[in-house]
């Protein structure tokens, strides 16, 4: 009988807060952070390593189980909850036809224009 493993509550928590903050599906996301680091440079021989940061790390957070994260992760879901959450408080006059705050937060894999 397999034994089940217990998430702590506050895991629990920023777990279904990171999820609901970010919206964009990982493969999206991806492609956005491929577009973003590509810049006017080749991409290396892993384009994965050189997708920009932080991006890269939500990807690997959004790949996991709740059960699999480990404590840099818990910590990457905790920032990127925070940075969502100050950009959106900080949402510039032109709202989301700014472009550079609406790519600061698809960089972080929140997109305003995706409803909840």
């Amino acid at each position: 009988m397999a034994r089940e493993q217990r998430v702590e509550p506050e895991v629990e928590a920023l777990w279904e807060d990171f999820h609901a903050q970010v919206n964009v599906p990982s493969e999206q996301l991806r492609r956005w952070l491929l577009t973003r680091g590509s810049g006017e440079e080749a991409f290396g021989p892993n384009p994965d390593l050189d997708l920009p940061e932080p991006g890269r790390h939500i990807l690997r957070v959004l790949s996991k189980r709740k059960v699999d994260l480990t404590p840099d992760d818990i910590e990457v879901m905790r920032e990127a909850v925070d940075r969502i959450q100050s950009l959106m408080e900080a949402k510039p006059p032109r709202g989301n036809a700014d472009d550079e705050w609406r790519h600061s937060l698809l960089d972080l894999g929140h997109d305003v224009l995706i409803e909840r």
